[in-house]
């Protein structure tokens, strides 16, 4: 059983795009996806088989005011509007709607990891949990703290899954897989710094302690899963699919040219899956 995480990483997670482009070029389907933020969103336009969809949110969407911007920050107190990305343009009646019944048709599973704001804990949902115009996991999964307020799904709040499960390899051998497809969107090289997520732990502690505690201890954990899943690409076990370089790319940069070539290098790096497959 053939799996793929895609970790997402906020407008980096156009390199996971082109990863999925390229296997709907060559008609190459998966038996479980299991997503992580923008990474959800890429895994369930690839299910709904919409060749350059996600490239568009990223490379058009992205740059739009109601999708981020200060704006939304100060009427909205948002500096992303989830509500704008998976609703408004993904709706049936959105600009760009997402396919539910091809979405819903296809036979892949697919999980998507959320942290429950409440617990620190990682929960994952379902495909069953996305529903015709319900994209609410999808959201709940790219609520970064601080840059969203926690997304409410079935009455509990839940922020970014790349908190407490950013590589969750362990769950997809849980659910069966044998060999594990793994697209990162920062060299895999690259090793978080847990300096990095001081101000978020701080500006989230006080109403959320639990998330803070997650916050704190993300770097240990997303380093621990990383030098883990290199460990079983050098098995055999794994194939790691990530870009050699990222420049000067955050999770929310808006530059046209560097998201432009990250596409491109999920696109080219892709073509390494078919070996992967048949070794």
């Amino acid at each position: 059983m053939i799996g793929v995480i895609d970790v997402g990483g906020g407008t980096r997670g156009i390199f996971g795009a082109g990863v999925f482009d390229w296997c709907m070029d060559q008609g190459i389907s998966f038996d479980y996806l299991i997503g992580v933020s923008a990474g959800s969103a890429n895994m369930t336009t690839f299910l709904a088989g919409q060749r350059g969809r996600n490239y568009k949110f990223y490379d058009e969407y992205a740059f739009r005011k109601e999708y981020m911007s200060l704006r939304n920050l100060i009427f909205k107190r948002e500096y992303v509007d989830l509500d704008y990305i998976y609703s408004t343009l993904s709706n049936s009646d959105g600009e760009n709607p997402m396919d539910y019944k091809a979405f819903a048709a296809n036979p892949t599973q697919m999980e998507i990891v959320v942290t429950n704001a409440l617990t620190g804990k990682a929960s994952y949902f379902s495909k069953s949990d996305i529903g015709y115009d319900d994209y609410d996991c999808i959201k709940a999964s790219c609520a970064v703290p601080v840059v969203c307020k926690p997304y409410t799904v079935y009455g509990v709040p839940y922020y970014d899954g790349g908190l407490s499960d950013p590589i969750p390899y362990k769950r997809a051998f849980e659910k069966g897989c044998d060999k594990l497809i793994v697209i990162l969107t920062r060299p895999k090289n690259m090793m978080r710094d847990p300096k990095k997520d001081n101000r978020l732990e701080w500006l989230t502690k006080r109403r959320y302690p639990k998330a803070a505690e997650a916050i704190h201890n993300r770097a240990q954990v997303y380093n621990t899963q990383l030098r883990e899943v290199l460990q079983l690409e050098r098995q055999g076990k794994a194939l790691i699919i990530a870009p050699d370089d990222i420049g000067d790319l955050k999770t929310l940069t808006k530059d046209h040219e560097p998201l432009r070539l990250l596409y491109k290098k999920g696109y080219s790096g892709a073509a390494a899956i078919p070996q992967f497959l048949n070794a």
